[in-house]
């Protein structure tokens, strides 16, 4: 009975905080999704906010390119964090790799905010890159490296990039280093190592990953709107102009729930590609 209590005592706090500021506030943006007005100006319960996602070309244009941006990102993260997460477990030094964590870490110390600020000072016309760059000669003028879609991909990936490595550190220091060496014995080739014994072996981790990275660049919003500038077009952009430049909460929440239901429905794509289960993974 006193265990009981203890558990509920301690689960308590938690529910709270997922019932009043998860559940609740989601339930009510829900109901208002479906709200608007009649003829007459009245409130009355309607489907115009979603049928204006799908008339309106530029609204469901920006939400496919968001879309496929972020898949492109947790892609190109997943590629980066596997040979980063393999040095970190497989060829560094014990005392090595606390350090090379913390080194990953680092960035993340200070907000989002300052570190698209950075590469905004190392890449625009005026910043370090072009200084260097007209210095030595290797350009005659500046060279605009900001606001196009390159950029914004590369500052995706850097703000997502410990959100893949942390997982891949943690399931690819379960690997026996013997496998490995006895594939490597055996001949195999490096490639062959990878396809058949440690991405296989990664892959819950690689999902994970994969999971929180996309999440994350499907529901950014500073870094694709400095970075790719006024035609990002991203569509957490289009979310807050509803809410906050035409104060149309309706139709804001309509779009917030159409990005959920897309974000749900591309991690259930992606668990029933890699065959693998959502407790699993989470895990």
């Amino acid at each position: 009975m006193r265990s009981r209590l203890g558990l509920w005592l301690l689960l308590t706090p938690v529910l709270l905080w997922l019932v009043l500021l998860i559940v609740l506030p989601h339930i009510d943006l829900l109901f208002m999704s479906f709200r608007g007005e009649n003829d007459l100006g009245e409130p009355a319960w309607t489907l115009a906010n979603y049928a204006n996602f799908f008339s309106e070309p530029v609204y469901w244009l920006t939400f496919a390119r968001t879309a496929l941006y972020a898949v492109i990102t947790t892609a190109i993260t997943a590629m980066l964090a596997m040979p980063v997460a393999f040095y970190i477990t497989k060829l560094a030094r014990q005392r090595a790799r606390g350090a090379l964590l913390v080194l990953l870490l680092l960035p993340f110390w200070v907000s989002e905010l300052v570190r698209v600020y950075g590469w905004m000072t190392l890449l625009r016309e005026s910043g370090v890159l072009n200084h260097f760059m007209l210095a030595l000669g290797l350009v005659h003028k500046p060279v605009e490296m900001l606001y196009n879609d390159a950029s914004m991909i590369m500052g995706l990936v850097y703000t997502s990039m410990l959100f893949m490595v942390v997982p891949l550190v943690s399931v690819m220091d379960s690997l026996d280093d013997s496998l490995i060496e006895a594939a490597h014995d055996l001949g195999a080739h490096k490639r062959a190592i990878w396809r058949t014994i440690i991405i296989p072996h990664c892959k819950p981790g690689l999902v994970s990953g994969s999971i929180i990275v996309f999440m994350l660049t499907l529901g950014n919003y500073l870094t694709p709107n400095l970075m790719g500038g006024k035609n990002s077009l991203w569509f957490t952009e289009q979310i807050y102009n509803q809410f906050i430049a035409s104060f149309n909460w309706n139709q804001g929440a309509a779009f917030g729930f159409l990005l959920l239901l897309l974000s749900s429905l591309m991690i259930w794509l992606g668990l029933k590609l890699t065959r693998q289960k959502l407790g699993e993974v989470a895990s």
